[in-house]
């Protein structure tokens, strides 16, 4: 890899020499990276910074960096699902590890601390509104993983095969993987005052989290045997839509990752709490004090 040449096509700058999606030069990067899906709550985030660097826009990518009590910190929004979490990982990993002036990766590999902060909607009793979730492993019904060599090795091959057998996984939806978090990285973030389960990464928001409005399910009961399943004494915590793919890329490219997110929704209980604003606050500052 260190003699690769990436070719114009694979890795595309704009006229200001920033990468394609992002409009990021590699100085623009911090080490430390927290991850949001929505755009606005990149402001929200980098309100709490003492100082701002630079920032820059372009569709649902909007990035800001600037420092928060001495630590120099980049919040990124990704959009919604992990095929934009496809593009995030490849450029920010691009930005910290090619050498945008020879087009070949670094002689030193630049590792980035990435923890996502979202919200999720949670499957058990023990996870009501308001609760804060990190996520161990992550059960990608996205496919993305598959795509790249090498997923096996950071995947728990051996949750994956119990998950599908007990839910009687049909394999016309694409074959699930389950990517591993930075153990080092729970610890820090989630300390004593975060739930730690299994997430599922869906690769939407109505038929793949088991809504139904006009159409149909392929499978009505997948939800009650999610919600039943249990591996080496944890179960699956909450639903959201990134997870499986930062874990899985962050380990294949040497990155650390976590997905901290708050339930808003508990999809046993059928409740579900929009005005959680004030609530995802402390979330944020608690991720903000511990990367």
């Amino acid at each position: 890899m260190m003699n690769t040449y990436f070719a114009e096509s694979e890795l595309i700058f704009n006229s200001d020499g920033s990468i394609f999606h992002l409009h990021l030069h590699p100085e623009e990067l911090a080490d430390k990276v927290i991850l949001v899906g929505d755009p606005g709550r990149v402001d929200m985030v980098a309100a709490y910074f003492d100082t701002k660097e630079c920032e820059a826009d372009n569709r649902e990518f909007r990035t800001i960096t600037g420092t928060y009590k001495g630590k120099r910190i980049t919040v990124q929004s990704t959009g919604i699902g992990c095929d934009n979490i496809d593009i995030v990982l490849n450029e920010l990993d691009a930005l910290a590890n090619i050498d945008f002036a020879t087009r070949t990766a670094k002689p030193e590999h630049r590792s980035l601390t990435i923890v996502r902060v979202g919200t999720c909607g949670g499957l058990q009793p023990n996870v009501p509104s308001g609760t804060y979730i990190a996520t161990e492993k992550s059960i990608g019904f996205d496919g993305l993983l598959n795509f790249y060599a090498n997923r096996d090795k950071v995947c728990d091959l051996g949750l994956e095969k119990a998950f599908k057998e007990h839910v009687g996984w049909d394999m016309a939806m694409g074959n699930p993987y389950v990517a591993i978090n930075d153990k080092e990285l729970i610890d820090r973030i989630a300390g004593e005052d975060m739930v730690r389960g299994y997430t599922v990464a869906c690769g939407g928001f109505y038929g793949p989290q088991g809504r139904q409005l006009r159409l149909g399910l392929a499978d009505p009961e997948l939800n009650k045997k999610i919600e039943t399943f249990e591996y080496e004494g944890t179960r699956i915590t909450n639903f959201e839509m990134e997870s499986s793919a930062i874990a899985g890329l962050s380990s294949l490219m040497g990155h650390k990752a976590l997905t901290c997110c708050m339930v808003i929704a508990n999809r046993v209980a059928l409740k579900v709490e929009s005005d959680y604003k004030n609530d995802i606050e402390g979330l944020i500052t608690t991720v903000l004090d511990r990367i």
